[in-house]
């Protein structure tokens, strides 16, 4: 990347980014004009939008270098910018529908690394499901760090949004997606045995590790369906469900057999690694699973599991997640610890 300059390299990634735009606009998008400007415009006909952000850090939430041999492509990154940031749009019960990407990167970094984490960031809007989606532009830096950072809009097509604070007392507690598999996908990453050696379950629960598969249709669904809360599993089951328990003054009580049924697909891995798999079960982000809540006797949407209930805390007792009637321990994902 040395070699080239930031123009040159906008060059080569800049076809890359492109969504063909029909003659008389975009269907089901909101790019009105795209990269090449000073800024992007994007259409906001629902008067509101939505917006998250989110940042991954070399050595911090990725490895180049796995102790396993496995090596994480540009492919990789581009693929989790796009899953974890379009998972919180989806976490509102909305639809995203442009993104802006700024990418940091060492002197050393190749050229065709970056045109990788392109083809990654393209493909992951795509096979998710976020056809709407479209990518308005952004920043290219140089860094000692190797950095990624998406900002997110979406739109709720004129509805309401579903909130983590809308849990109450009676509600069925529902997960789409999945949970467990993206942590029993890092102890692999991070274990001895090496890439090669891995059969093909053990080696689907690094991919989604790698390359998450967050539920995009789930969240308009559960919104359509009438859920009362909403929230995207990033940190593990136990610490998001602790977060919505409190923002929703009541407990989630998960169900023992329910969780026990997350189990099974961790077990190539648990085995193979001595590892308990409940503890990937209920302290392991990065699935992007979605979390909901619905009123009592509502129907689930396809795609939602019943895994518990939500119950108003005791006048002495705090808000949390409990399993079969017993506080869960606050296992999950901390930013910030070492």
């Amino acid at each position: 990347m040395a070699q080239l300059s930031e123009s040159q390299l906008l060059e080569r990634i800049f076809p890359r980014l492109i969504i063909p735009v029909p003659a008389g606009g975009p269907a089901g998008t909101s790019l009105l004009l795209g990269p090449g400007d000073d800024a992007a415009i994007v259409a906001a006909p629902d008067g509101r939008t939505v917006l998250s952000i989110d940042t991954q850090v070399a050595d911090q939430d990725f490895r180049l270098q796995w102790n396993n041999g496995y090596r994480t492509s540009g492919y990789d990154v581009g693929w989790k910018a796009a899953a974890q940031n379009l998972s919180d749009i989806n976490a509102m019960g909305a639809r995203a529908t442009s993104l802006v990407v700024s990418l940091t990167m060492p002197p050393e970094t190749l050229v065709s690394w970056v045109e990788d984490f392109a083809d990654g960031l393209m493909a992951g809007i795509r096979e998710l499901g976020a056809a709407g989606c479209t990518v308005a532009g952004g920043d290219l830096g140089r860094g000692r760090e190797l950095a990624v950072s998406v900002a997110i809009l979406g739109t709720l097509d004129g509805s309401e949004p579903v909130l983590r604070s809308g849990a109450r007392p009676g509600d069925t507690v529902a997960l789409a997606g999945t949970v467990g598999r993206a942590a029993a996908g890092l102890a692999l990453l991070e274990s001895d045995i090496r890439v090669g050696d891995l059969n093909a379950g053990q080696r689907a629960l690094m991919d989604t590790q790698c390359r998450p598969q967050p539920p995009l249709a789930a969240g308009p669904l559960a919104r359509e369906a009438g859920a009362s809360a909403l929230m995207d599993i990033s940190d593990g089951l136990v610490r998001d469900g602790n977060r919505m328990a409190a923002a929703s003054h009541a407990i989630l009580n998960l169900d023992a057999a329910a969780l026990k049924e997350l189990v099974v697909p961790l077990l190539p891995a648990s085995e193979l690694l001595g590892a308990d798999p409940m503890s990937w079960v209920l302290g392991g982000g990065e699935d992007h699973g979605l979390l909901a809540t619905f009123p009592p006797g509502l129907q689930l949407p396809p795609g939602f599991t019943a895994i518990g209930s939500v119950e108003a805390p005791a006048p002495t007792e705090s808000t949390g997640v409990k399993i079969a009637g017993r506080p869960a321990d606050a296992v999950g994902w901390d930013h910030f610890a070492d």
